[in-house]
């Protein structure tokens, strides 16, 4: 009997969560032997696609969702300010291996666009002005300006202010040095940059559709999608890093620390419109609040977008729901995964987001009229003709066990590994992708905690001379690293006056 094939490390999907850590443990062990297994036959083809997602460099500038108000009207911006440091550790890394010379061109998946809250109503108005108060006096945000002033914003967002009646109670945030990120090129790119590397490999076409213990690792079964062969491969280290897909493969490991857990798929949709005429008169990305009952993830937003060079303008996100876990996945996803040991928490979350559901079902009814309704929220005098439909990717929340209620429903991600750190999986959504680089160290140091802190210790300072907590509180280190990691990566000129955030 033939012997299996063996790496050092299995990823599993081609998106920017295993295309980074497989570079950064390229980095910091160069004669590791790794493979990365991919579905589809590109990669970055589901959640990192650039029309999959909103590009944005989430920096916690504009998402008001990152700074909830309490009862008694004081906003809460640790969030932010954490989402923030976070981005800059991403910077870190991009900058890093802009730098080396082999990795190509920043400017391919990185673009300066600014950021902007937009609010209305006087309820509207106390809270981003509380919220403006709380967070530029941190120095993450130091830069960020506010006003009320109607004339002021027709110059930020020119697009938005005409049509509008003259009593509108209306106030806006800005930072100018927000970004859009194009996570498809990005990972196409660490993809390209990792198979120049001696013993990597990124094999498309091809399921994982088995993982058993083997030992101190794991024997991962691969069938390819075109011709039906399979083939086993023993590592010593599996990620699970397939988007709405990694539940149900962390369901088939076995592990402890997956039981309990369940996923509740819910699928996107955008306005588009590539109309030069009307895209050269919004250049930002302008976040406002939610409607009352709906779900973080229906923030509405007019982004600008820059994909292989082009601007475009996104409108969104129009939530929707299918039973699939992928957009090119299967209806029979989510009634695959459910478990003995996570249908009470999936029945609990039924039952206590009752809501969310109705939300759901009126967001997949709605016309093509009543999408341009939200959108004239924004935009007052938006035409019909410059729009068009875009299908979003899925996102697959989290569904975990909650002693008091049974089940809850999380947004944002979550990393799950096996207690020995031999397999690893990331589950959940936004704002996964811009802080990709933080969730993978993170994992590092939960899978490798001897080489992190021992032989790996010097490359990490060395890519990352500031990790968050530091530049949480220091407001001068913050400075420098922002600063040089803007220069890298020709957010801003080096011969300018260097703005001091972004």
């Amino acid at each position: 009997m033939a012997h299996n094939e063996a790496v050092d490390v299995v990823l599993v999907g081609a998106g920017i969560m295993s295309a980074t850590l497989a570079v950064l443990l390229k980095e910091l062990d160069p004669a590791i032997k790794l493979e990365v297994v991919e579905l589809m036959d590109s990669g970055a083809a589901e959640s990192s696609n650039p029309w999959n997602n909103a590009g944005t460099g989430h920096a916690g500038l504009c998402e008001l969702n990152y700074t909830p108000q309490a009862a008694d009207g004081t906003v809460d911006i640790k969030k932010a300010v954490h989402i923030n440091t976070q981005f800059e550790v991403s910077k870190q890394f991009w900058s890093y291996l802009t730098k080396q010379g082999t990795f190509g061109s920043c400017k391919s998946f990185i673009s300066p666009v600014p950021h902007l809250s937009f609010v209305q109503g006087d309820k509207g108005v106390s809270f981003l002005k509380e919220r403006f108060d709380v967070l530029s006096k941190h120095h993450a945000f130091s830069d960020m300006e506010y006003t009320e002033d109607k004339a002021k914003m027709a110059e930020w967002m020119p697009l938005m202010m005409p049509g509008r009646s003259p009593d509108e109670v209306l106030a806006a945030t800005r930072v100018m040095n927000g970004t859009d990120v194009n996570f498809g090129a990005l990972t196409n790119q660490l993809l390209k940059h990792l198979t120049s590397a001696p013993d990597t490999q990124v094999k498309y076409c091809k399921r994982v559709t088995g993982l058993k213990r083997n030992g101190s690792g794991w024997t991962v079964s691969i069938k390819d999608v075109n011709n039906g062969n399979t083939r086993e491969v023993d590592a010593k280290f599996v990620f699970l890093g397939a988007g709405g897909a990694a539940l149900p493969l962390l369901q088939a490991s076995g592990i402890e620390e997956s039981k309990g857990f369940g996923g509740f798929p819910i699928s996107g949709q955008w306005l588009r419109c590539d109309n030069p005429e009307v895209v050269k008169h919004h250049q930002a990305k302008v976040y406002s609040q939610a409607a009352v009952g709906s779900p973080p993830m229906s923030v509405p937003h007019l982004d600008t977008r820059v994909v292989d060079g082009k601007k475009s303008l996104l409108f969104g996100p129009y939530a929707g729901f299918t039973t699939k876990f992928l957009k090119h996945g299967s209806f029979m996803d989510l009634p695959l995964s459910v478990r003995a040991g996570n249908i009470g928490p999936m029945l609990a979350v039924a039952k206590n987001n009752m809501d969310l559901t109705k939300y759901l079902v009126s967001e997949v009814m709605q016309s093509m009229e009543q999408r341009l309704d939200s959108l004239r929220r924004f935009y007052p005098e938006a035409k019909a003709k410059d729009w068009r439909l875009e299908v979003a990717g899925q996102r697959v929340q989290i569904i975990k066990k909650d002693p008091k209620k049974g089940g809850i429903l999380q947004f944002g991600t979550e990393l799950v590994s096996a207690k020995d750190g031999s397999l690893a999986a990331l589950l959940g959504a936004s704002p996964g992708a811009s802080v990709t680089v933080s969730i993978m160290l993170e994992l590092i140091e939960k899978c490798f905690p001897a080489k992190a802190k021992g032989e790996w210790a010097g490359k990490l300072a060395e890519i990352f001379p500031a990790r968050e907590k530091v530049l949480e509180t220091d407001a001068a280190l913050y400075r420098k690293i922002n600063t040089q990691n803007n220069i890298a990566l020709e957010l801003v000129e080096e011969s300018s006056e260097t703005p001091s955030y972004a």
